[in-house]
Protein backbone atom coordinates (compact mmCIF):
# COMPACT_ATOMS: atom_id res chain seq x y z
CA UNK A 1 0.00 0.00 0.00
CA UNK A 2 1.42 3.21 -0.91
CA UNK A 3 0.00 5.71 1.90
CA UNK A 4 -0.09 9.47 0.88
CA UNK A 5 -2.72 10.83 3.77
CA UNK A 6 0.13 11.62 6.48
CA UNK A 7 -2.02 14.71 7.06
CA UNK A 8 -4.61 12.97 8.23
CA UNK A 9 -2.55 10.72 10.59
CA UNK A 10 0.88 9.26 10.38
CA UNK A 11 1.80 5.35 11.29
CA UNK A 12 3.34 5.31 14.25
CA UNK A 13 7.47 4.66 14.15
CA UNK A 14 7.82 1.23 15.57
CA UNK A 15 10.72 2.65 18.00
CA UNK A 16 7.40 5.12 19.26
CA UNK A 17 5.40 2.06 20.07
CA UNK A 18 8.12 0.29 21.94
CA UNK A 19 8.83 3.52 24.08
CA UNK A 20 5.01 3.16 24.81
CA UNK A 21 4.22 -0.87 25.21
CA UNK A 22 7.81 0.00 27.80
CA UNK A 23 6.62 2.70 29.87
CA UNK A 24 3.12 1.41 30.00
CA UNK A 25 4.21 -1.53 31.82
CA UNK A 26 7.11 -0.56 34.15
CA UNK A 27 5.48 3.05 34.66
CA UNK A 28 1.35 2.40 35.35
CA UNK A 29 1.45 3.88 38.29
CA UNK A 30 -0.99 7.29 39.09
CA UNK A 31 2.06 9.82 38.63
CA UNK A 32 -0.33 11.64 41.30
CA UNK A 33 0.79 9.16 44.30
CA UNK A 34 3.05 9.68 46.63
CA UNK A 35 4.71 6.11 46.48
CA UNK A 36 7.33 5.18 44.68
CA UNK A 37 6.30 3.95 41.38
CA UNK A 38 3.68 6.60 40.94
CA UNK A 39 6.72 8.91 41.75
CA UNK A 40 9.04 7.07 39.35
CA UNK A 41 5.88 7.86 36.63
CA UNK A 42 5.98 11.18 37.71
CA UNK A 43 9.79 11.45 36.84
CA UNK A 44 9.36 10.09 33.75
CA UNK A 45 6.33 12.69 32.35
CA UNK A 46 9.06 15.41 33.44
CA UNK A 47 12.22 14.02 31.50
CA UNK A 48 10.09 13.85 28.61
CA UNK A 49 9.15 17.66 29.25
CA UNK A 50 12.81 19.01 29.63
CA UNK A 51 13.20 16.69 26.52
CA UNK A 52 10.67 18.32 24.23
CA UNK A 53 11.46 21.65 26.29
CA UNK A 54 15.28 21.53 25.41
CA UNK A 55 14.74 20.69 21.59
CA UNK A 56 12.32 23.65 21.37
CA UNK A 57 14.64 26.10 23.46
CA UNK A 58 11.86 26.58 25.90
CA UNK A 59 11.50 26.32 29.43
CA UNK A 60 9.75 23.41 30.65
CA UNK A 61 7.24 25.22 33.00
CA UNK A 62 6.15 26.01 29.04
CA UNK A 63 4.92 22.60 28.12
CA UNK A 64 1.27 21.52 28.69
CA UNK A 65 0.47 17.98 28.02
CA UNK A 66 -2.37 17.54 26.36
CA UNK A 67 -4.40 14.86 24.14
CA UNK A 68 -3.53 16.52 20.91
CA UNK A 69 -4.08 19.61 18.38
CA UNK A 70 -7.76 19.46 19.17
CA UNK A 71 -7.42 19.80 22.59
CA UNK A 72 -4.35 22.31 22.84
CA UNK A 73 -6.46 24.54 20.14
CA UNK A 74 -9.25 25.08 21.92
CA UNK A 75 -7.13 25.20 25.82
CA UNK A 76 -5.19 27.90 23.82
CA UNK A 77 -8.08 29.74 22.25
CA UNK A 78 -11.13 29.44 24.70
CA UNK A 79 -8.58 29.22 27.99
CA UNK A 80 -7.47 33.25 26.75
CA UNK A 81 -10.84 34.16 26.00
CA UNK A 82 -12.34 33.03 29.41
CA UNK A 83 -9.13 34.26 31.27
CA UNK A 84 -8.70 37.73 29.48
CA UNK A 85 -12.63 38.55 29.27
CA UNK A 86 -11.98 41.82 31.68
CA UNK A 87 -9.53 43.13 28.82
CA UNK A 88 -11.76 42.31 25.73
CA UNK A 89 -14.11 40.12 24.17
CA UNK A 90 -12.44 40.34 20.98
CA UNK A 91 -10.43 37.90 18.32
CA UNK A 92 -9.11 37.61 15.11
CA UNK A 93 -8.85 34.51 13.19
CA UNK A 94 -8.61 33.37 9.85
CA UNK A 95 -11.06 31.66 7.31
CA UNK A 96 -8.65 28.47 6.80
CA UNK A 97 -8.26 27.40 10.30
CA UNK A 98 -8.41 23.90 11.21
CA UNK A 99 -12.30 23.22 12.23
CA UNK A 100 -10.55 22.80 16.22
CA UNK A 101 -9.98 26.17 15.92
CA UNK A 102 -12.46 27.73 13.52
CA UNK A 103 -15.43 25.95 15.60
CA UNK A 104 -13.79 26.64 18.68
CA UNK A 105 -14.45 30.74 17.84
CA UNK A 106 -17.45 29.76 16.54
CA UNK A 107 -18.30 28.70 20.19
CA UNK A 108 -17.40 31.61 21.88
CA UNK A 109 -19.62 33.96 18.89
CA UNK A 110 -22.38 32.05 20.99
CA UNK A 111 -21.04 33.06 24.42
CA UNK A 112 -20.93 36.97 23.59
CA UNK A 113 -17.68 37.02 22.26
CA UNK A 114 -16.75 38.94 18.94
CA UNK A 115 -14.57 37.00 16.18
CA UNK A 116 -13.03 38.63 12.74
CA UNK A 117 -12.45 36.19 10.53
CA UNK A 118 -9.47 37.42 7.75
CA UNK A 119 -10.34 35.78 4.10
CA UNK A 120 -6.91 34.73 2.29
CA UNK A 121 -5.55 35.57 -0.76
CA UNK A 122 -6.22 33.28 -4.28
CA UNK A 123 -2.69 31.15 -2.67
CA UNK A 124 -4.38 30.66 0.38
CA UNK A 125 -1.84 32.55 2.26
CA UNK A 126 -3.44 35.16 4.85
CA UNK A 127 -1.72 39.01 4.71
CA UNK A 128 -0.49 40.54 8.13
CA UNK A 129 -2.00 43.76 7.31
CA UNK A 130 -5.50 42.77 7.01
CA UNK A 131 -4.59 40.66 10.35
CA UNK A 132 -3.61 44.64 11.42
CA UNK A 133 -6.78 46.11 10.25
CA UNK A 134 -9.00 43.22 11.67
CA UNK A 135 -7.41 44.41 15.71
CA UNK A 136 -9.48 46.50 18.08
CA UNK A 137 -9.13 48.01 21.32
CA UNK A 138 -11.38 44.71 22.35
CA UNK A 139 -8.94 42.32 20.55
CA UNK A 140 -7.37 39.53 23.43
CA UNK A 141 -6.13 36.58 21.08
CA UNK A 142 -5.11 36.17 17.37
CA UNK A 143 -5.02 32.74 15.90
CA UNK A 144 -3.09 31.66 13.05
CA UNK A 145 -1.82 28.25 11.59
CA UNK A 146 1.39 28.11 10.92
CA UNK A 147 0.80 25.21 7.46
CA UNK A 148 -2.74 24.95 6.49
CA UNK A 149 -3.85 21.28 6.68
CA UNK A 150 -5.57 21.07 3.07
CA UNK A 151 -3.30 23.10 1.08
CA UNK A 152 0.34 22.87 2.34
CA UNK A 153 0.08 27.02 2.22
CA UNK A 154 3.10 28.70 5.00
CA UNK A 155 1.58 31.43 7.10
CA UNK A 156 3.63 34.03 7.43
CA UNK A 157 3.56 34.14 11.29
CA UNK A 158 6.96 35.57 11.77
CA UNK A 159 5.67 38.66 10.11
CA UNK A 160 2.14 38.82 11.87
CA UNK A 161 3.78 37.94 15.27
CA UNK A 162 6.25 40.66 14.78
CA UNK A 163 3.74 42.76 14.16
CA UNK A 164 1.42 42.03 17.12
CA UNK A 165 4.53 43.74 19.03
CA UNK A 166 2.79 46.78 18.55
CA UNK A 167 -0.19 45.39 20.88
CA UNK A 168 1.31 44.49 23.75
CA UNK A 169 -2.46 43.56 25.16
CA UNK A 170 -3.05 40.84 22.00
CA UNK A 171 -1.55 37.66 22.90
CA UNK A 172 -1.23 35.91 19.53
CA UNK A 173 -1.47 31.47 19.31
CA UNK A 174 -0.06 29.53 15.93
CA UNK A 175 -1.67 26.14 15.29
CA UNK A 176 1.36 24.12 14.07
CA UNK A 177 0.05 20.80 14.12
CA UNK A 178 1.15 20.71 10.11
CA UNK A 179 4.32 22.38 10.09
CA UNK A 180 5.99 21.19 13.71
CA UNK A 181 9.25 19.47 12.42
CA UNK A 182 8.43 20.21 9.03
CA UNK A 183 9.05 24.06 8.39
CA UNK A 184 11.37 25.67 10.74
CA UNK A 185 9.45 28.13 13.22
CA UNK A 186 11.77 30.51 15.71
CA UNK A 187 9.12 30.84 18.47
CA UNK A 188 11.06 33.70 20.04
CA UNK A 189 11.81 35.63 16.77
CA UNK A 190 7.89 35.19 15.91
CA UNK A 191 6.90 36.16 19.10
CA UNK A 192 4.64 33.45 19.33
CA UNK A 193 2.37 33.57 23.13
CA UNK A 194 0.87 29.86 22.29
CA UNK A 195 1.63 26.82 20.34
CA UNK A 196 -0.37 23.69 19.67
CA UNK A 197 1.30 20.54 18.60
CA UNK A 198 -0.11 16.63 18.19
CA UNK A 199 1.75 13.51 18.19
CA UNK A 200 0.20 11.44 15.39
CA UNK A 201 1.13 14.38 12.60
CA UNK A 202 4.95 13.17 13.43
CA UNK A 203 4.75 9.38 13.59
CA UNK A 204 3.63 9.45 17.56
CA UNK A 205 0.59 8.20 18.57
CA UNK A 206 -3.20 9.34 18.43
CA UNK A 207 -3.81 11.28 21.89
CA UNK A 208 -0.87 13.00 22.17
CA UNK A 209 0.33 16.33 22.56
CA UNK A 210 1.09 19.72 24.14
CA UNK A 211 0.51 23.10 24.13
CA UNK A 212 3.46 25.76 24.04
CA UNK A 213 2.64 28.58 26.65
CA UNK A 214 5.17 31.53 26.69
CA UNK A 215 5.66 32.74 30.33
CA UNK A 216 3.57 34.87 31.77
CA UNK A 217 0.54 33.92 29.37
CA UNK A 218 -2.26 32.32 31.36
CA UNK A 219 -5.01 30.63 30.40
CA UNK A 220 -8.35 29.26 32.33
CA UNK A 221 -8.34 25.49 32.13
CA UNK A 222 -11.07 23.51 30.31
CA UNK A 223 -11.17 20.61 32.41
CA UNK A 224 -11.92 20.87 36.65
CA UNK A 225 -10.40 18.23 38.63
CA UNK A 226 -7.59 16.89 40.55
CA UNK A 227 -4.90 20.13 38.97
CA UNK A 228 -2.54 18.01 37.06
CA UNK A 229 0.08 19.76 34.26
CA UNK A 230 0.18 23.16 37.12
CA UNK A 231 -3.59 23.15 37.25
CA UNK A 232 -3.92 24.21 33.34
CA UNK A 233 -4.75 20.14 32.61
CA UNK A 234 -6.84 18.07 34.80
CA UNK A 235 -6.86 14.25 34.66
CA UNK A 236 -4.64 11.44 35.05
CA UNK A 237 -0.96 12.04 32.81
CA UNK A 238 -1.28 9.75 30.21
CA UNK A 239 2.23 8.53 31.07
CA UNK A 240 3.10 5.84 28.53
CA UNK A 241 1.78 8.02 25.65
CA UNK A 242 3.84 11.28 27.13
CA UNK A 243 7.12 9.44 26.79
CA UNK A 244 6.21 7.72 23.10
CA UNK A 245 5.31 11.68 22.59
CA UNK A 246 9.11 12.91 23.44
CA UNK A 247 10.49 9.61 21.46
CA UNK A 248 8.55 10.89 18.05
CA UNK A 249 9.68 14.86 18.80
CA UNK A 250 13.55 13.41 19.20
CA UNK A 251 13.16 10.90 16.10
CA UNK A 252 11.91 14.10 13.81
CA UNK A 253 15.46 15.72 14.53
CA UNK A 254 17.12 13.03 12.17
CA UNK A 255 14.60 13.18 9.67
CA UNK A 256 15.17 15.73 6.29
CA UNK A 257 11.91 17.32 5.28
CA UNK A 258 13.96 18.28 2.02
CA UNK A 259 13.76 14.69 0.89
CA UNK A 260 9.91 14.72 1.28
CA UNK A 261 10.04 18.12 -0.69
CA UNK A 262 11.79 16.24 -3.68
CA UNK A 263 9.29 13.73 -3.65
CA UNK A 264 5.78 16.18 -3.83
CA UNK A 265 8.31 18.70 -6.27
CA UNK A 266 8.17 15.63 -8.29
CA UNK A 267 4.68 15.26 -8.48
CA UNK A 268 3.94 18.78 -9.21
CA UNK A 269 6.51 18.71 -11.91
CA UNK A 270 4.50 15.65 -13.54
CA UNK A 271 1.06 17.55 -13.01
CA UNK A 272 1.82 20.26 -14.23
CA UNK A 273 2.36 18.62 -17.61
CA UNK A 274 -1.01 17.02 -17.43
CA UNK A 275 -3.72 19.60 -18.54
CA UNK A 276 -6.27 17.80 -16.72
CA UNK A 277 -4.66 19.02 -13.39
CA UNK A 278 -5.28 22.67 -11.22
CA UNK A 279 -2.86 22.96 -8.63
CA UNK A 280 -4.15 24.27 -5.42
CA UNK A 281 -0.95 24.53 -3.40
CA UNK A 282 1.37 27.32 -3.82
CA UNK A 283 4.96 27.71 -4.50
CA UNK A 284 5.57 29.05 -0.56
CA UNK A 285 4.03 25.42 1.13
CA UNK A 286 5.02 22.73 3.16
CA UNK A 287 7.38 19.97 2.18
CA UNK A 288 4.93 17.33 2.43
CA UNK A 289 1.64 18.18 1.36
CA UNK A 290 -0.13 18.85 -2.53
CA UNK A 291 -3.34 19.82 -2.87
CA UNK A 292 -5.19 19.56 -6.73
CA UNK A 293 -8.26 19.37 -8.39
CA UNK A 294 -9.27 17.34 -11.50
CA UNK A 295 -12.25 19.54 -13.12
CA UNK A 296 -15.41 16.92 -13.78
CA UNK A 297 -14.36 13.98 -11.55
CA UNK A 298 -15.56 14.36 -8.22
CA UNK A 299 -13.03 14.05 -5.46
CA UNK A 300 -14.29 11.19 -3.51
CA UNK A 301 -14.22 9.16 -6.83
CA UNK A 302 -10.92 9.34 -7.22
CA UNK A 303 -10.50 8.46 -3.73
CA UNK A 304 -12.13 5.49 -4.19
CA UNK A 305 -10.03 4.53 -7.54
CA UNK A 306 -6.74 5.27 -5.95
CA UNK A 307 -7.37 3.03 -3.21
CA UNK A 308 -8.61 0.14 -6.00
CA UNK A 309 -4.49 0.52 -6.71
CA UNK A 310 -3.82 0.33 -3.25
CA UNK A 311 -3.09 4.54 -2.84
CA UNK A 312 -4.49 5.97 -0.31
CA UNK A 313 -5.03 9.97 -0.50
CA UNK A 314 -8.08 11.90 0.54
CA UNK A 315 -10.18 14.97 -0.45
CA UNK A 316 -10.42 17.48 2.63
CA UNK A 317 -8.86 17.89 6.23
CA UNK A 318 -9.63 14.33 7.74
CA UNK A 319 -11.95 16.15 10.62
CA UNK A 320 -13.87 17.58 7.28
CA UNK A 321 -13.84 14.49 4.84
CA UNK A 322 -17.34 12.94 5.50
CA UNK A 323 -19.71 16.16 6.10
CA UNK A 324 -20.21 15.95 1.74
CA UNK A 325 -19.15 19.64 1.50
CA UNK A 326 -16.92 21.99 -0.73
CA UNK A 327 -13.88 22.68 1.25
CA UNK A 328 -13.89 25.83 3.35
CA UNK A 329 -10.27 26.73 2.53
CA UNK A 330 -10.67 26.22 -1.53
CA UNK A 331 -13.74 28.55 -0.48
CA UNK A 332 -11.97 31.05 1.07
CA UNK A 333 -9.26 31.06 -1.80
CA UNK A 334 -12.34 31.66 -4.48
CA UNK A 335 -11.87 28.48 -5.79
CA UNK A 336 -14.80 27.69 -8.43
CA UNK A 337 -17.65 24.62 -6.86
CA UNK A 338 -16.80 22.48 -9.48
CA UNK A 339 -12.82 22.39 -8.89
CA UNK A 340 -13.49 22.49 -5.07
CA UNK A 341 -15.90 19.24 -5.50
CA UNK A 342 -12.69 17.59 -7.57
CA UNK A 343 -9.91 18.40 -5.08
CA UNK A 344 -7.92 15.85 -3.63
CA UNK A 345 -4.89 16.23 -1.36
CA UNK A 346 -2.01 13.87 -0.86
CA UNK A 347 0.46 14.56 2.03
CA UNK A 348 3.41 12.71 2.42
CA UNK A 349 6.03 11.88 4.73
CA UNK A 350 9.43 10.58 5.81
CA UNK A 351 8.46 6.91 5.32
CA UNK A 352 7.47 7.89 1.38
CA UNK A 353 9.93 7.05 -1.44
CA UNK A 354 10.31 8.65 -4.78
CA UNK A 355 9.22 4.90 -6.62
CA UNK A 356 6.11 5.43 -4.88
CA UNK A 357 5.65 8.71 -5.98
CA UNK A 358 6.11 7.80 -9.82
CA UNK A 359 3.77 4.67 -9.32
CA UNK A 360 0.83 7.55 -8.18
CA UNK A 361 1.80 9.41 -11.27
CA UNK A 362 1.31 6.14 -13.35
CA UNK A 363 -1.90 5.40 -11.79
CA UNK A 364 -3.44 8.94 -12.10
CA UNK A 365 -2.23 8.79 -16.01
CA UNK A 366 -4.37 5.01 -16.04
CA UNK A 367 -7.24 5.92 -13.95
CA UNK A 368 -8.22 9.75 -14.96
CA UNK A 369 -8.81 8.71 -18.81
CA UNK A 370 -11.36 6.06 -17.42
CA UNK A 371 -13.41 8.37 -15.23
CA UNK A 372 -13.44 10.54 -17.42
CA UNK A 373 -14.85 8.53 -20.33
CA UNK A 374 -17.10 7.22 -18.07
CA UNK A 375 -18.16 10.86 -16.82
CA UNK A 376 -18.40 11.54 -20.43
CA UNK A 377 -20.83 8.72 -20.87
CA UNK A 378 -23.20 9.63 -18.55
CA UNK A 379 -23.53 12.82 -20.41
Amino acid sequence: MIYFDNSATTMPDESVMDTFVKAGIRFFANPSSLHSPGMEAERLIEKAREQIAGLMKVSTDEIIFTSGGTESNNLAIKGVASFYKGRGRHIVTTMIEHPSVFEACRDLEKSGYSVTYVKPDENGIVQKKEIEQAITGETVLVSVMHVNNETGAVQPVKEIGKLLKKYPSVLFHVDDVQGFGKVPLDLQAACVDLLSVSGHKLHGLNGTGFLYKRQGVQVAPLFSGGGQERGFRSGTENVSGIASLAKAIRLLQQSDPEKTREMTGFIRGQLIKREWSIIHTPPQSAPHILHFSIPGIKGEVLVHALEKEEIIVSTTSACSSKQNKPSRILEAMNVNREHAASAIRISLSRYNTMEESVKFIDALDRIVPVLAKKRNERT
